[in-house]
């Protein structure tokens, strides 16, 4: 059992006043309060699907700079047949590479290399990251660092950009309760980014510039305490794709920690170079884990009636998104 105390007359009533906390900026990074050094270690998590091209970006990234924690990362091969496990054996021995026979959905994959991560000498800090984005030098080291420095963040994100050099809304997001999502399916969210109401979902109404405590940050790119794993538990593999990272937000603040959105950190996402090979699954997908997201976190807490008109609302959504897909060409196919 993990035990998270609050503040210092807490500690004190335990008789624990010398329970260490690391604080870079006043003692050197990785140094405890008692005087002790402490390396902090990394294990960065890669789930990867028949992008072999995308996955060697990313781990050239990862490897540009050398990182001031301990760093190990893990690569989950989803039964690509691309040839991509070959490709991190030969150009990244290194590599913990975990080869699975199936493709059993992002929750799925992960969750090996977090078992096998959970159950060797495990790290200080895992990241979740997808095999999509291109992490800058220093950027390991700062999320490192701001957990570190607040012993109350469970979670911390960065800033993502996409390829044209805007954010990917989804790093800083609140929970998709019924009347959030009432205002992102109607199309509120869209005509009024600016409404601190009706654009809650992607938060648009915030300055994207400013660190901001959030209900999730997106499993693309998300630093967790290998502590909050142990506590909370795995990702839910109901989830194929998409959801799982906010209900694991959405179990990691009913614990009681915070997530943080940390936009002085940058790190670069190819938003679904994945999925738009497979519009058509990965767009069923998205609305399953939506019902999935719903059933089990607002169900129980909605009134009927409300519950049936949701359920239609995502069918209805997720069938105006087949037929509008079906109609473009292939190249323009997308989720959402």
């Amino acid at each position: 059992m993990f035990l998270r105390w609050r503040s210092a007359s807490d500690r004190r009533q335990q008789g624990l006043g010398r329970r260490v906390v690391y604080c870079p900026q006043e003692y050197g990074y990785g140094r405890s309060h008692t005087g002790a050094k402490a390396m902090s270690s990394l294990a960065v998590v890669i789930l990867n699907y028949n992008r072999a091209d995308l996955l060697a970006d990313c781990l050239r990234s990862i490897y540009a700079a050398p990182t001031r924690c301990a760093l190990s990362v893990w690569v989950v091969d989803n039964a690509s047949t691309d040839g991509s496990a070959a490709m991190v054996r030969a150009r990244f021995p290194q590599v913990e590479l975990i080869v699975s026979p199936v493709n059993g959905g992002f929750a799925y994959g992960n969750n090996l290399a977090l078992r096998a991560i959970l159950a060797g000498p495990g790290a200080s800090y895992v990241l979740l990251l997808n095999n999509d984005t291109v992490v800058p030098p220093g950027a390991l080291d700062g999320l490192v660092e701001y957990l570190e420095r607040h012993p109350d963040v469970g979670v911390v994100g960065p800033k993502l950009l996409l390829p044209d050099g805007s954010l990917d809304l989804a790093c800083r997001r609140s929970f998709p309760s019924p009347e959030v999502a009432f205002y992102r399916m109607i199309g509120l969210a869209r005509l009024f980014p600016r409404h601190p109401r009706f654009a809650r979902y992607n938060l648009t109404y915030l300055d994207p510039d400013v660190e901001t405590e959030v209900d999730a940050v997106v499993g693309a790119c998300m630093l967790l305490r290998e502590a909050v794993i142990r506590e909370v538990g795995l990702l839910d593999e109901q989830f194929f794709m998409y959801g799982e990272d906010l209900d694991w937000a959405y179990r990691i603040k009913q614990y009681g920690w915070r997530i943080v959105y940390y936009p002085r950190v940058v790190v670069y996402h190819y938003k679904r170079a994945a999925s738009s090979r497979r519009p058509i699954p990965s767009i069923r997908a998205f609305y399953d884990a939506m019902r999935i997201f719903h059933r089990k976190h607002y169900r129980a807490i909605t009134p009927a009636p409300l519950n049936a008109l949701i359920e239609t609302g995502i069918t209805a959504k997720e069938l105006l998104a087949l037929g509008r897909n079906l109609l473009l060409p292939p190249a323009a196919r997308q989720v959402g």
